[in-house]
């Protein structure tokens, strides 16, 4: 454990050890009032990363009945802050503390919960970081950069014994759990193969090149748990997700992890034990985007059970009819499933019956959000408070972001491989090599 992790856990257990309860409801304003009310059951909200997820945590974070406090607004580029604050500030009746290193949030005492929008490779350093000092954590998607921190997490999340969501929401999604719930009381007879999709007209990515960090960034704290190198144009703004592998996981982990999870939650697999993909870059030939853009990869599970992941982050032809969304073949019948309807068809490809959903959740908008997320959010709460469980536990998560792995390590090697559909892990010595990364040293991620 490095030293600077050591200090500020020691802070925030000093802290939380130090707190003093005590004052009168005599003189106060009926806002100040109002908070005492529930107090008890009130949970303390840091929000960690305010980039294009924010927008879908405004809604649950400030309707009143969640019975939540937003405490902190934090990001390492200053601009990102004062525009979350402007955001919020339409819809919640106080201030939240602006704030840079997501460490100073985490050792606050009185912040019960984070959420962790930061970049893909600060997903499970960060959640870590959060679990140890006592925090509950909605962790975004993917909740990994790589296999190794895929155990970590979980591990992580059973040592401190705190709440631990992905940030899945289709989990959460009525009409989904319907069809899913029918699918496994045996309405398609016996499913085995899913086609996960997803279809975007993604344009160029500018080519990188070494300029000054921008004002407002700390560009230290945001390369945090990575190797560090010089700044490139553009890098903090999204773009990060096709710069290499430093910090994304590509398109698998940037929107495949929704469509596979809810492919393998309806199949009922786990861990694949074979895994083939073919992928390249096929568009914007000479632009700065760096890995592959267009994707296919096939799992093969126990009980002759498979998943294809069909990636297309830069040609929008709908191939199945919808940007994205997850087909289910059974042996009588078929499924399609979105975030805003199912439709069921029988083994002769007549429909029998579709469900619209009322959800708002976006498709392939950048940032997403609506009330899918809201309902999965609650679900975190819910359980926080001892009521009901989750629906996406981060043990079971972590099983579908291994796919996400598994196709961009065998995209990486250019070869496929055998998986233990047991333990998770790969039968090549290659593909094992890429089971972590390298991390700037005294920032790797521990428990």
């Amino acid at each position: 454990m490095s030293s600077n992790r050591r200090d500020f856990l020691r802070k925030a257990t000093a802290g939380a050890a130090g707190i003093a309860v005590g004052s009168s409801a005599m003189g106060m304003s009926a806002r100040s009032y109002g908070r005492i009310i529930g107090a008890n059951d009130r949970l303390g909200i840091g929000i960690v990363g305010l980039g294009r997820r924010l927008k879908a945590y405004i809604p649950p974070v400030s309707t009143k009945k969640f019975n939540v406090e937003l405490l902190y607004l934090c990001d390492v580029m200053k601009s990102q802050r004062e525009r979350a604050a402007e955001m919020f500030s339409r819809k919640v009746d106080h201030k939240a503390t602006l704030e840079n290193d997501l460490r100073k949030v985490i050792a606050d005492p009185k912040v019960d919960v984070i959420f962790n929008a930061t970049p893909d490779h600060w997903h499970t350093p960060g959640s870590i970081i959060a679990l140890a000092a006592g925090k509950h954590v909605y962790n975004e998607k993917p909740c990994s950069h790589n296999m190794f921190e895929n155990e970590l997490i979980v591990a992580a999340t059973k040592k401190y014994n705190k709440v631990c969501q992905m940030g899945n929401q289709q989990r959460s999604s009525d009409h989904t759990i319907e069809i899913i719930k029918e699918i496994h009381n045996g309405v398609i007879g016996t499913p085995y193969k899913a086609i996960a999709f997803y279809s975007n007209k993604r344009g160029e990515c500018e080519v990188q090149k070494k300029v000054p960090v921008p004002d407002g960034l700390d560009w230290e704290l945001f390369q945090g748990p990575a190797p560090r190198r010089e700044y490139t144009q553009e890098t903090w703004d999204y773009f990060w997700h096709w710069y290499g592998w430093d910090y994304g996981t590509a398109e698998a982990g940037n929107n495949g992890t929704h469509e596979m999870d809810v492919a393998r939650w309806a199949l009922e697999v786990d861990y694949p034990n074979r895994v083939d993909v073919e992928a390249d870059k096929r568009h914007f030939l000479d632009d700065g985007w760096e890995m592959y853009d267009t994707m296919e990869a096939t799992f093969k599970f126990p009980g002759d059970k498979v998943i294809i992941w069909d990636g297309k982050s830069r040609n929008g032809y709908q191939t199945y009819g919808y940007d994205r969304g997850t087909v289910i073949f059974g042996s009588e019948g078929s499924v399609f499933v979105n975030r805003g309807i199912y439709i069921l068809y029988d083994r002769a490809g007549k429909e029998v019956r579709r469900s619209d959903s009322t959800s708002n959740e976006s498709g392939t908008a950048l940032g997403g959000g609506g009330d899918m997320t809201t309902a999965h959010v609650k679900n975190f709460f819910d359980k926080i408070r001892g009521k009901g469980e989750l629906t996406a536990p981060i043990s079971d998560g972590a099983i579908s972001m291994a796919m996400v792995h598994y196709s961009n390590i065998a995209y990486r090697i250019g070869k496929g491989f055998d998986v233990d559909d047991v333990t998770g892990k790969m039968y090549d010595r290659e593909a094992m090599k890429l089971w972590g990364r390298d991390y700037e040293p005294g920032w790797e991620p521990k428990i």
